[in-house]
């Protein structure tokens, strides 16, 4: 589906499109590594429309060539204020390359998918370039990359430590998470004739000074400071040390500000905003997107991102999940920001309209379907938490986990006359449907919500994310017991049975997870084959900055104890976790025992190939209770 009517009903991409809206020089001009596509899903629509709404000129430049004369740096000339660049609404690397770092042969924000159209470290190289060729001009960095990486990181494609990418890239400030807010900020303060080399306080972003000088004062801000890069590279437990100040940080409310020396130079975090309310992010999603890709793309091909949610709907913004491989909380952050009723139906309404829709919504979810409208009881506890997950190692007492609200929105949209059915495509937290320890009120609506759920909003298949079985492995994770996921399966079954349909559960497991050995993987198979899944939804753990996880596969170290963590690292002692996921084909089966033999396990290949288990056997958890317990 690509972009139809006026032009100018986009943001301008080139001169020609400048000149139809009577412009000489844009404000601002954004580089993006992903295709243009003007809809709320997207990083560079929603600032370049946050930028129109302050009534300042922007244009986008997306998926610039980088590798010939430059050209597309140069077109549309020097913006008045700065520019901004993205690598887009991925990390580059986790675009271009697999956990086994093979090349990928796709890119889903591409017209026809097609790879080859952003470099690798983009953030880097835009920001090398545009300093090259306009060296007075401000560059501000933001989206994920930038977000993830403002502070020393591991980078998995290059094993090693890099500094903060501001030292790296050259930029002059970052706006990291989510940046409505200190964006419109950076644009008032600009518009006041503040001088960009001024602009020091404002929240939620990064900057560098030198090591030399003082930091400014700002009112509210207290400070922290953190090891340097250079003693994170002599030492790797100090480098785990750090994150745990990092992460307990990010969490906070009202957090402080982070410092770092790097070389002769200070980065400097300037502590983030509070949460979004309900008026600030409708003001976002509410803003005159065309939800289209943009008319350039005609004839070149779909843009697999764009056609994967082009009718689907995002409820809210965070999770509180926490989870130690997911970089969504350390970027969205940890308190749900959610939108509106009214909003979200506008939003339906919007895509009734869209051309070749059919009557089915194909997601109301977001980060995590089931935490919308989701908070404390008392936020002035939430004030002074610094948790990183409130539903891990066992749900917090203060969080109101009713789910009202969202069956309000779910029954909402389906009784608009063009709706024929909504569907939840997100995975959901089941954790959250089976807490006893919540209010009865609140359990009736957990209660509803699968009943609804189940039989109503499941196009067939339904995704959840119990990731292991072991429960050593599952707390590193900071996900909950693999024996509520045998609840939840048997509560779907049951309604299943009920309303006669014949609709899957899938779950995704991950293997190499810190803390995963390969006996782990073998019994993780033997539960697949006792739940007679072939699995398919599988991932090799994949070390991205700023995840506990990967501070863990790099170091050796758990931030928050210290204490040593097997890893596997190495090529093949990867794919000797990954092929458990398949032990029902053929071509592993004799190295599968070959291997459980080495490792003195030949009694799971016993269960797994030839004798028969107890469905309810679960051995693999008391084993572990004791790994539970210490995380509590």
């Amino acid at each position: 589906m690509i972009g139809t009517g006026k032009i100018t009903d986009w943001l301008p991409t080139s001169v020609k499109e400048l000149k139809e809206r009577g412009w000489d020089e844009p404000d601002v001009i954004l580089f993006t590594g992903d295709a243009y596509v003007d809809h709320p899903s997207f990083g560079a629509a929603v600032i370049g429309r946050i930028i129109e709404k302050h009534g300042f000129k922007v244009a986008i430049v997306p998926q610039p060539n980088w590798r010939d004369d430059l050209r597309d740096f140069k077109k549309l000339g020097k913006p008045r204020m700065f520019f901004g660049v993205s690598a887009g609404c991925m990390d580059s690397m986790v675009n271009h390359y697999t956990a086994n770092k093979r090349l990928r042969s796709d890119d889903a924000y591409t017209p026809g998918g097609k790879s080859g159209f952003r470099p690798d470290y983009a953030v880097n190289i835009y920001t090398g370039i545009l300093k090259k060729l306009y060296p007075d001009v401000p560059v501000v960095i933001g989206g994920i990359e930038a977000s993830m990486r403002r502070l020393t990181h591991y980078d998995y494609w290059q094993d090693k430590l890099l500094p903060g990418i501001l030292v790296t890239s050259g930029a002059d400030l970052l706006i990291y998470g989510m940046g409505e807010k200190p964006l419109t900020e950076l644009l008032h303060q600009l518009s006041g004739n503040i001088p960009f080399g001024s602009l020091k306080t404002i929240r939620q972003t990064a900057w560098v000074q030198s090591s030399g000088l003082p930091l400014p004062a700002a009112n509210g801000f207290s400070d922290i400071e953190i090891a340097p890069h250079e003693a994170c590279l002599a030492d790797k437990k100090i480098y785990a040390s750090n994150f745990k100040i990092i992460e307990e940080e990010s969490n906070k409310i009202h957090a402080r500000r982070i410092h770092q020396l790097t070389g002769n130079v200070r980065i400097v975090i300037n502590p983030p905003y509070t949460p979004m309310d309900d008026g600030e992010l409708d003001s976002s999603f509410d803003l005159p997107y065309t939800r289209l890709p943009h008319p350039r793309y005609n004839n070149k091909g779909a843009i697999p991102a764009f056609e994967m949610i082009k009718f689907s709907v995002n409820l809210h913004r965070g999770c509180f999940g926490g989870c130690s491989f997911c970089a969504i909380s350390a970027h969205q952050g940890k308190f749900i920001a959610s939108r509106s009723k009214k909003s979200i139906l506008n939003e339906v309404r919007q895509i009734i309209k869209m051309p070749g829709f059919k009557g089915y919504i194909t997601d109301l979810g977001g980060p995590s379907a089931n935490m919308y409208k989701m908070k404390g009881h008392n936020l002035l506890i939430c004030e002074k938490c610094k948790r990183p997950s409130c539903i891990f190692p066992s749900i917090c007492q203060n969080l109101n986990t009713s789910h009202s609200s969202l069956l309000e929105i779910y029954r909402a949209a389906e009784q608009l006359p063009e709706i024929k059915k909504v569907f939840i495509g997100s995975g959901i937290r089941y954790d959250l449907l089976l807490d006893k320890n919540a209010p009865a009120a609140v359990q009736k609506s957990h209660s509803e919500y699968i009943n609804e759920l189940v039989s109503r909003h499941v196009s067939g298949r339904l995704k959840v994310a119990p990731e292991h079985t072991s429960q050593k492995v599952l707390c590193l994770m900071r996900k909950p017991p693999f024996e509520l996921f045998n609840q939840f399966k048997l509560v779907f079954e049951s309604i299943n049975n009920k309303e006669g349909l014949n609709q899957q559960l899938i779950p995704y497991f991950i293997s190499s997870h810190p803390g995963s050995c390969e006996e782990d993987m073998a019994l993780l198979a033997i539960e697949a084959k006792n739940n007679n899944f072939r699995l398919e939804q599988v991932q090799d753990f994949t070390p991205t900055p700023m995840t506990l996880a990967t501070v863990i596969f790099y170091s050796g170290y758990h931030p928050y104890t210290l204490e040593k963590v097997f890893t596997a690292r190495t090529k093949d002692e990867k794919l000797n976790q990954r092929m458990y996921f398949f032990w029902y084909k053929p071509e592993f089966r004799q190295k599968i025992e070959d291997r459980l033999r080495q490792i003195g396990r030949s009694d799971i290949a016993a269960k797994l190939f030839r004798g028969k288990t107890n469905k309810n056997n679960q051995a693999p958890f008391k084993a572990d209770k004791k790994h539970f317990r210490k995380a509590r």
